[in-house]
């Protein structure tokens, strides 16, 4: 039970004698998720004599661009401070009744493009059931914490399944619903996931085990962003699905229980960034790309949701696969309102969406059309509003903070207030408290009143199991070091997804889906439901079908490098067409974000890995080649950037999230992790088409300090007996898989590295 406190006199003059008490606060009035109770971002509370403050109840100088959340009692705040190289995204959590600090947990960035402090952008997400709270950093760390903030599980989505970062930093909110944790994010991963797509991960809330991968969307030339858009959850049709928009310009609907792309409705190429919303059978989203159908920027739009979702008449991509894509002709109507970010908020049929130049519309969500209009700034990033008790709450991206009130035929504004710093998130309510980040500080505010009545929550409709028709393999994506093993759980699921009962021991046999490019088996096996990689394992990639009955269910997994790993790519046969002429070899499997970036060819005698100049998506190319859990070792290869002296390319290593690499224009050996945060440089000049040898190290203190170093010299001179560079990083890296990093601006000139040595430093 959470130790609850009084509230202090001061706060009962300001509220007045119907504010609620602590204890009811702990079971009434919660903000599990960045929209709220509806997923609407309206609010369940209605208040009697209802009168907004403009004084905060308190403030903390905790900077943000995004929501906080509440649960029993608790307020989970998501922010970021420090500067430079000392800048953290942090999650606390406070006494909701007080704003005092319980606990709280530090982040560093690492190996992000996230530029201009747009850290935080979504809330954390807490879990009715455990009262867990997980939360998805700007640079791809997910992490699930206890009430009292023990992490439970945690995953570098950028290290193991390939996320790639962009310079906007929207990271966006997950979501729970029943036992599944919901992340996203644009991926280049192995295999089938290989391409690069926005894709969903259904996580076991609890253990941090994937259930399933999906990717609903398609790649290039639609894909061109990342989305922080957040599912929306609906059961429909006997499933639990949901609704999202991706980074290639689809709204999408896939089956939370199983990941199953349903169907995908295509409006733009770039990202759809606001959430979607229901009004029965209709789906209403805004988005502020080029439509596709005319030259206009962006709209807010209903389409009529399909009949059938497993037979909706939609084609299928051959080339880029996804979902099946509706026709054009299930949108309902739409409004030429431009917004790329802010969310549409629904509250008794009426639709209020800010658009791109901070004006405020009121909607008729059945006919489309523009009921009032109201000018609140110059522009708008991000914040979406907030409805409780006839007021709407609207954060400003100029600091503005406005309260209207909305009962009438024209808003009435209740309160025009000037925040500290810049609005980007959305507010939260609970108690008659609201809740809003701005990128200098954290604020409460009081709604004061003369009592609250709190609305009932909607009960989620979730369907019954039915019979049993397949199995369900967790974890679904396996990663194993020689040496080590894994446990494996089945249940019987039904044709809908819902877990019906555990299966038991599945019989395992190693599976190529006749769709593979690559026909590859992972080097392990299986011992009842466990599966072990021996000590001599090698480096591999592969699937598996388990069967109990007459049932089967699939997995796959990868065999990893484990230290010493040494690679000279000697062994590789070059049998496919490169992408440049002649002939070549995909690179190992099992890298992560490999296969469609780097390949092996032949050069001056020599076969060595190339970056491929073919996909403009993937000039900057980060591949991983180890675990992420790995530490205190050493890094070697030899590299080299093609070119002239005015343009060169840059290469580099990647050791425990920091990359190493020599600056080819600039003629640099560069150590960085965040090119704003850690970035240091010392003069190395750089010969185009001229072999070097680079070798990396990371040590860190007890304390948590720590040094990176790096040395570079002409390949087959003798190594220096100093290292070239050495930087100190107060909050060092303690842990992360090593991996090559390759920057070819605008796909020009390529980058190659061979004689790959990882070997653990001396204890």
């Amino acid at each position: 039970m959470i130790r609850t406190k009084q509230f202090s006199p001061w706060l009962v003059a300001i509220f007045g004698a119907g504010l609620v008490t602590a204890a009811q606060a702990e079971e009434q009035g919660n903000w599990l998720s960045w929209r709220g109770p509806l997923q609407t971002g309206v609010s369940l509370e209605d208040y009697e004599n209802p009168t907004f403050h403009t004084e905060p109840l308190w403030t903390d100088e905790l900077s943000g661009g995004g929501t906080p959340v509440i649960y029993n009692g608790r307020l989970y705040t998501w922010g970021y401070r420090g500067e430079g190289p000392d800048l953290v995204e942090v999650i606390q959590a406070r006494e909701e009744s007080t704003g005092e600090l319980i606990w709280e947990r530090e982040e560093s960035d690492f190996i992000s493009d996230t530029i201009y402090n747009r850290y935080s952008i979504g809330a954390p997400a807490v879990d009715p059931e455990t009262e867990n709270v997980i939360v998805a950093t700007t640079f791809g760390l997910v992490t699930c914490y206890s009430k009292e903030g023990e992490t439970l599980w945690q995953h570098s989505m950028v290290e193991r399944f390939g996320r790639l970062t962009f310079p906007n930093g929207r990271a966006g909110a997950p979501v729970i619903d029943g036992n599944i944790a919901i992340i996203r994010g644009v991926t280049s991963y192995w295999g089938a996931d290989g391409p690069a797509r926005d894709r969903f991960f259904g996580f076991d809330k609890k253990t941090g085990d994937l259930i399933w991968s999906s990717t609903p969307g398609v790649g290039p030339p639609f894909l061109k962003d990342s989305s922080m858009s957040t599912p929306y959850l609906d059961t429909r049709q006997g499933m639990r699905v949901f609704y999202a928009g991706t980074g290639c310009g689809n709204v999408v609907c896939v089956n939370v229980k199983n990941g199953q792309p349903l169907w995908r409705y295509q409006i733009s190429k770039g990202g759809v960034n606001s959430s979607p919303l229901l009004l029965g059978d209709k789906l209403i989203c805004v988005h502020g790309k080029e439509n596709l159908d005319t030259t206009e920027m962006g709209r807010l739009f209903a389409i009529n949701l399909p009949s059938d979702y497993l037979a909706t008449g939609g084609e299928i991509d051959p080339v880029q696969k996804g979902a099946p894509r509706l026709p054009a002709d299930v949108e309902v109507w739409r409004n030429p309102i431009e917004m790329f970010t802010s969310s549409p908020v629904l509250h008794e049929g009426k639709v209020y969406q800010m658009s791109k130049q901070g004006v405020l519309f009121c909607v008729d969500a059945k006919s489309g059309k523009t009921l009032w209009e109201e000018k609140l700034s110059n522009s708008q990033l991000h914040a979406s509003p907030l409805f409780v008790d006839g007021m709407l709450i609207v954060p400003t991206f100029p600091g503005i903070l406005y309260v209207l009130d909305v009962t009438g035929d024209k808003p009435k504004t209740l309160v025009k207030e000037q925040l500290e710093g810049n609005s980007v998130g959305s507010a939260a309510v609970c108690n008659g408290k609201v809740y809003v980040h701005t990128t200098k500080r954290l604020y409460c505010f009081g709604i004061k009143n003369d009592g609250i009545v709190h609305g009932e929550e909607p009960a989620v409709s979730m369907p019954e199991a039915g019979d049993p028709a397949g199995l369900q393999a967790i974890p679904s994506d396996l990663l194993l070091t020689s040496g080590s093993s894994k446990k494996v759980s089945v249940r019987t699921v039904d044709a809908a997804g819902f877990p019906v009962a555990d299966a038991g021991e599945a019989a395992w046999e190693s599976f190529i889906p006749p769709t593979a490019k690559v026909k590859a088996k992972m080097d392990a096996s299986f011992s009842g439901n466990t599966i072990s990689a021996a000590e001599d394992a090698q480096l591999s990639a592969g699937a598996w079908k388990g069967t109990v009955g007459d049932f089967t269910g699939f997995a796959r997994g990868r065999v990893i490098a484990d230290l010493p790993y040494l690679e000279d790519f000697e062994s590789f046969e070059l049998t496919a067409d490169s992408s440049a002429g002649g002939k070549m070899a995909f690179p190992p499997l099992p890298w992560i974000g490999a296969r469609l970036k780097w390949e092996v060819r032949e050069l001056d005698g020599n076969q060595v890995l190339a970056k491929t100049l073919d996909r403009v998506l993937f000039q900057r190319s980060l591949s991983f080649i180890g675990d992420p859990e790995l530490s205190d070792y050493t890094m070697q290869a030899d590299v080299m950037t093609d070119g002239n002296r005015r343009i060169k390319s840059v290469v580099g290593l990647i050791n425990q999230r920091y990359i190493i690499s020599l600056v080819g224009n600039a003629n640099l050996l560069e150590v960085s992790s965040n090119h704003e945060r850690v970035k240091e440089s010392v003069p190395f000049r750089i010969s185009a088409n001229t072999w070097y040898t680079l070798k990396t190290s990371v040590k860190v203190s007890k304390d948590g300090s720590g040094v990176i170093r790096a040395k570079a010299w002409l390949k087959d001179e003798p190594e220096p007996a100093d290292w070239t560079i050495e930087v100190d990083h107060q909050r060092a890296h303690r842990k992360g898989a090593p991996g090559l990093f390759g920057f070819a601006p605008q796909s020009q000139k390529s980058v190659f590295v061979d004689n790959i040595s990882i070997t653990p430093n001396e204890k």
